[in-house]
């Protein structure tokens, strides 16, 4: 029997004994648990390969496991050259056996599995990563080594099960030429001169975290302690090179944002908080406890995108990080609530005004996606495995939901319903369903159909509204016509501002929309002056509102 049939047969087995398959159809093996990696890794200045050994703590559930399932990129022949190959794997000091192909790694056990048995896994391997891990030089043409595992490029450089629906502690143990300084999750444990050319770097991360947010970078760092929170350091990690542009940046708002969260959601998880440069993110990549930021937002001008950035990965700390996702089908629990929270923030600390124009942004980067795809929905069976699982739906639309269910609610019942989300899911993971529930018990309303029509399906409110004056029964006569096609009706509370002769204040009047056409009268002494439907901008909605005969 040949290599390649003999997996597929053996992979049709494995899948039999799986005991859940997400929607974002990752194999989700739910008789193991990964409880901690530790990955001792060491780089070179004369190399892109990296030599590694990982120890990988797994948990049996259940008895009668035989084998389990890691993804790790493999080394193609016919390929570019880069990928991992595996050297040994031992368990209980005994060799264990394994077949690495199509970019799993499937380990046998020595014998099948006792419930809540507990072992330790010891794969030394090596290669050049093909992704993962960016080994090459920053802007300035230094070389350095910096990680990007979003949202499933950990297994190009980590044998892990990379998907959020198992988080795990992690410990990165790297040894590098004695010239870099070296950074990465949790608390540094250890920093060592091995030789006159080499140095040994220990970051040690408690609190159980996603792959994704596994995070290594080593450079020509210069380093400053900028403050402590609840005791832990805020830290800046930039360029030598940027070291006056890049403190002065960092410098602000990250105490100020940490406070506001930690009081409005929750306690912060981590043990630190570092703001990194870094040459392979785009804007912000928010690993947990060291957040990477484009090289390019370090300019020395504290700017508004720059500001923008770090108060939108630190959200991350809490929504994604402390609170991760089941699947890649509720992206928008990380990214939705990183960018509401962000407006929130703002709203907090910069007012009204910065706020509702963030909003308004928000809304309009929506719009635009959904003149491309009316259809696409904020929650839907996505995966990373072929794919983008976020778009300015989860994000942005995402926050604009969040927005409107404050509203709806009051802002006591949906603080109220985050704090208890955030406390009963904290560093562990959650769906859309779950946190419905915390919400519904915060408000004591029923949100089922809110959230069916927001999250599941795509699209927006489309209105069509016609108003007309009766003088002789002193009514305002007020129809609010729904575009949509039946099955696509919303049901909303709807606000008119009504502003008269002689009163500078419009008078506030609140319906609810339950049907494709509502007619709403309101006595009224004298003809209005002007009507706006949704006066505060609270809806994502098109409105076109014309006086009729």
């Amino acid at each position: 029997m040949n290599t390649q049939k003999f997996v597929l047969i053996f992979l049709s087995s494995f899948l039999s004994f799986i005991t859940s398959v997400f929607a974002d159809r990752y194999p989700v093996d739910k008789r193991i648990d990964i409880k901690n990696y530790q990955f001792n890794i060491t780089l070179s200045d004369k190399s892109n390969e990296i030599n590694a050994t990982a120890l990988v703590t797994v948990y049996f559930k259940q008895s009668g496991v035989t084998q389990f399932r890691l993804d790790l990129t493999n080394k193609t022949i016919n390929g570019d050259g880069r990928g991992m190959l595996v050297d040994s794997i031992t368990a209980l000091d005994k060799i264990v056996s394994y077949t690495h192909i199509n970019n799993a790694l499937l380990i046998n056990l020595h014998q099948s599995s006792l419930a809540n048995d507990q072992v330790t896994f010891k794969i030394k391997y090596h290669g050049e990563p093909a992704d993962g891990l960016h080994i090459g030089p920053t802007k300035y043409g230094d070389r350095s080594f910096f990680s990007d595992n979003w949202p499933n490029k950990a297994r190009n450089w980590l044998p892990v099960i990379d998907h959020p629906y198992d988080k795990a502690t992690c410990e990165f143990v790297i040894k590098a030429p004695l010239h870099y300084k070296v950074v990465a999750n949790g608390l540094l444990t250890e920093e060592s001169i091995i030789n006159d050319s080499t140095k040994l770097t220990d970051w040690k991360q408690a609190v159980p975290i996603a792959p994704w947010l596994y995070t290594v970078g080593v450079a020509n760092f210069a380093v400053q302690y900028v403050d402590r929170f609840d005791n832990k350091s805020i830290e800046s990690w930039v360029y030598s090179k940027d070291r006056v542009a890049g403190f002065y940046d960092f410098a602000v708002p990250t105490k100020g944002v940490l406070t506001f969260f930690s009081d409005y959601i929750g306690p912060y998880a981590y043990e630190k908080l570092a703001n990194i440069e870094s040459p392979v993110v785009s804007g912000g990549m928010e690993a947990a406890s060291a957040i990477g930021y484009s090289d390019k937002l370090i300019t020395g001008d504290r700017s508004e995108r720059t500001r923008n950035v770090i108060i939108h990965e630190l959200a991350h700390q809490w929504f994604g990080n402390g609170i991760t996702e089941n699947t890649w089908d509720d992206a928008w629990l990380s990214e939705g609530f990183a960018t509401c929270f962000t407006m929130l923030f703002i709203e907090h600390q910069y007012g009204k005004t910065v706020f509702l124009s963030e909003w308004e942004k928000a809304k309009q980067s929506f719009y635009k996606y959904y003149a491309k795809d009316s259809t696409y929905s904020i929650v839907a069976n996505r995966t990373a495995e072929e794919g983008p699982v976020t778009n300015s739906v989860t994000y942005q639309k995402g926050a604009c939901v969040l927005l409107m269910l404050r509203d709806m609610v009051g802002e006591a019942a949906f603080k109220k319903g985050i704090q208890s989300y955030y406390k009963k899911y904290m560093n562990s993971n959650a769906s859309s369903g779950d946190f419905q529930l915390e919400m519904e018990r915060a408000s004591k309303q029923d949100l089922t159909t809110f959230f069916n029509q927001w999250l599941h399906r795509g699209g927006l409110i489309k209105i069509h509204a016609g108003w007309k004056y009766n003088f002789r029964k002193k009514q305002l006569i007020v129809t609010i016509n729904q575009l949509q096609k039946q099955d696509e009706l919303y049901n909303f509370p709807l606000d008119i501002a009504i502003k008269t002769p002689g009163n500078n204040k419009p008078v506030l009047k609140k319906i609810n929309i339950k049907s494709q056409t509502e007619t709403v009268i309101f006595s009224m002494a004298k003809k209005p002056v002007t009507i706006e439907i949704d006066p505060r901008k609270v809806l994502l909605a098109t409105i076109e509102l014309i006086e009729t005969e």
